[in-house]
């Protein structure tokens, strides 16, 4: 491992695969360039992971366990983090301005179109689609990295309880904090050594 500094701390990176900002501004780029509609935190986990191997699967797990609890959104949290693990403040901001570079000019670029012309059917119909392909990204995401949890009791019983009480009761996110989060960390407290 080579430690790479960066502005007040130091990354650990393979010395083989030490990105540079130019290296994190294009994959960022693509990234937002491929995954209108949704969808981003799956591209990113396969830049991250599968093929740049910038980031393991436990940092990687961890980075979006703290992109969620950050206002905003996730993907553009994950990039912020992730270029900041790679590359300090500098590697987060490429990574984040090529993020959001794509898709901030395809909004403007639709925007103008459909104030031309927004009752199109086409447009409707492409709209649908970009939704519907990101769903099913979603979905294979969130079976990928989460399929281990799904056989264990302890995790499906959270999983389950969490989407009846967004899905079935229609609570606020934060309700639903207040109730899950005590029964989470009664279940998974640590256990006691005697």
């Amino acid at each position: 491992m080579t430690t790479i500094p960066s502005d007040n701390h130091a990354c650990l990176v393979p010395a083989a695969v030490a990105p540079t900002l130019w290296q994190i501004f294009l994959e960022f780029l693509l990234i937002g360039a491929v995954s209108f509609g949704g969808g981003i935190v799956a591209y990113e986990r396969i830049l991250l992971i599968e093929k740049r191997k910038w980031l393991s699967a436990d940092s990687f797990m961890a980075t979006l366990a703290i992109s969620q609890t950050l206002p905003g959104l996730n993907s553009v949290n994950m990039a912020l983090l992730a270029g900041d693990q790679l590359r300090g403040v500098l590697g987060a901001l490429a990574a984040t301005v090529g993020l959001m570079l794509p898709g901030g000019a395809f909004v403007l670029l639709v925007g103008v179109a459909y104030s031309a012309g927004g009752q199109h059917p086409f447009l409707n119909v492409l709209l649908a689609g970009i939704a519907a392909g990101a769903t099913g990204l979603l979905a294979s995401v969130t079976y990928t990295i989460g399929k281990r949890h799904f056989v264990r009791a302890k995790s499906l019983f959270m999983i389950i309880s969490t989407f009846v009480l967004m899905s079935g009761f229609k609570l606020s996110l934060v309700w639903v904090l207040l109730v899950m989060v005590p029964i989470g960390l009664f279940l998974y407290r640590p256990e006691q050594q005697s």
